[in-house]
């Protein structure tokens, strides 16, 4: 299953809507806040997410 740029886009600027104070420029602090904040069970996906949003902190 290929992950498209628009749907990890579009579920990291909804998070950081949402959810502002959850994530920082740590990855792995956001991976955390991805994995509980959603249910998303792939670790790949997650991990592209968290990557956008620590990404979109900076």
């Amino acid at each position: 299953m290929a992950i498209k740029p628009d749907y990890v886009k579009k579920t990291g600027n909804i998070l950081l809507e949402r959810y502002p104070s959850a994530f920082t420029k740590d990855f792995d602090q956001n991976k955390d806040s991805v994995e509980q904040l959603t249910n998303i069970g792939s670790k790949g996906v997650r991990n592209r997410i968290a990557g956008y949003v620590t990404r979109k902190k900076e």
